[in-house]
């Protein structure tokens, strides 16, 4: 498999490089990703976007497919790693489906953290196949930003979940899984991220220090 794609933002001597690949079925330039990757880029880190191999024909061709298959993604998880390194220097995480890619191949990758901006814990509408067996265990430092009402990961789901010492879980304020609250909450989406990316800025200290 041939290394992925970057879309770059932040320094090139940055300390610290994030690497975000995107969700089930939206790509790497959506208003979410940017937003994300310009926030974690104006901490002073270098940040690195990237599409799985399906995401990228779509580009090209305009047609919609279903994500490649877990090897495949996990194949092109570690051609990301292997192209940006030094891995003692990488954060890797992203949007659902792409944080949990990447939350599976983080211990064995030896990486610095692992970051998920709402994490899939459930299929939305499965409750009852939950994906948590290996956070149980997770050795790597992770952070999850969650909305409270996140239909894959609610957090009156998720606080009776086993997870891992090693995980902190960022609950914004009456967001879905992209972090939106509703009107009568009495708080923004703009507000949402930016909790986010206060709690990104604090993990990343607390991690190198």
């Amino acid at each position: 498999m041939s290394a992925p794609e970057f879309i770059w933002n932040g320094p090139d001597e940055a300390p610290v490089t994030v690497l975000l690949a995107h969700g089930a079925g939206a790509a790497m330039d959506t208003p979410f990703m940017i937003a994300f990757a310009e926030g974690i880029a104006d901490i002073g880190l270098r940040v690195g976007r990237f599409e799985f191999p399906y995401m990228a024909r779509r580009r090209q061709d305009g047609r919609r497919r279903p994500p490649d298959r877990q090897p495949a993604l996990l194949a092109c998880w570690q051609e990301a790693i292997d192209t940006a390194g030094p891995r003692e220097r990488l954060i890797i995480g992203g949007k659902s489906m792409g944080g949990r890619m990447a939350s599976l191949i983080a211990d064995e990758a030896g990486v610095l953290g692992l970051l998920c901006l709402g994490y899939p814990f459930h299929a939305a509408g499965r409750p009852d196949r939950v994906r948590t067996q290996h956070l149980a265990t997770m050795r790597t430092p992770t952070l999850i930003c969650q909305g409270e009402r996140d239909t894959m990961g609610s957090r009156a789901e998720v606080e009776g979940y086993d997870l891992s010492d090693s995980i902190q879980v960022c609950w914004l304020q009456d967001g879905d899984h992209g972090f939106k609250p509703r009107k009568a909450s009495g708080t923004s989406e703009s507000a949402n991220f930016e909790r986010a990316l206060s709690a990104i800025a604090n993990f990343v200290i607390y991690i190198t220090e």
